[in-house]
């Protein structure tokens, strides 16, 4: 796959990653591959059974290259960090380079909604986000990503054909700008390419 330069070399300041079913093996997978140094903050958001608190952290860290936490409320984003959304509780980013937690009803019937996620990093980083969206059975993150295009990021949804469900792709593209439909393999690929950019801090 051949990625645009201008893509690759934008000064990016954070990722965010949702997914739903299907989507675990997928992050797993990207996590796996991505180096330790990786300087991007990467903020994952994925549908969690909300009474089974422990577990998917740990699973995620066994495979990882980097630490995965689950941030608390008025946390700072650091630099080259995973965090993922906590279980029951939707999860914003603030001016500031913060986050912040809620327990306000369910949006897309999820919490954490992975739209919320993405449209407030979309508001706090613009053009300086990569949206990226991973297989899943309903249409949370569909107007997350929309925000992300609308205010310059860059939108990468996982190929339908390789979904275990293609609900949540489809629904991104079919109402927003999504600059590369890719593989777990490509999304692997570009994100390598980042790392080797030298412009990328």
């Amino acid at each position: 796959m051949i990625f645009k330069e201008a893509d690759l070399k934008r000064n990016y300041k954070a990722i965010v990653l949702g997914g739903s079913a299907g989507s675990f093996q997928v992050m797993i997978k990207i996590l796996s591959k991505i180096p330790k140094e990786f300087p991007l903050p990467i903020i994952i958001c994925s549908h969690r059974l909300k009474h089974i608190r422990s577990g998917f952290v740990e699973a995620l860290c066994l495979k990882s290259n980097k630490t995965v936490e689950e941030p608390l409320d008025k946390d700072a984003i650091k630099r080259g960090k995973v965090y993922l959304a906590p279980s029951n509780y939707h999860l914003n980013v603030e001016i500031g380079n913060t986050f912040s937690l809620s327990t306000e009803e369910m949006v897309n019937n999820s919490r954490p909604a992975i739209d919320l996620t993405f449209e407030t990093a979309a508001y706090v980083y613009k053009e300086k986000l990569i949206g990226i969206l991973l297989t899943g059975a309903n249409k949370d993150g569909a107007k997350g990503m929309k925000r992300v295009a609308e205010l310059g990021g860059l939108t990468l949804v996982q190929e339908p054909t390789e979904c275990v469900i293609d609900t949540m792709p489809k629904a991104a593209l079919a109402i927003a700008k999504i600059d590369y439909t890719l593989k777990t393999d490509d999304i692997i690929s570009f994100l390598m390419q980042l790392q080797a950019g030298k412009e990328v801090v």
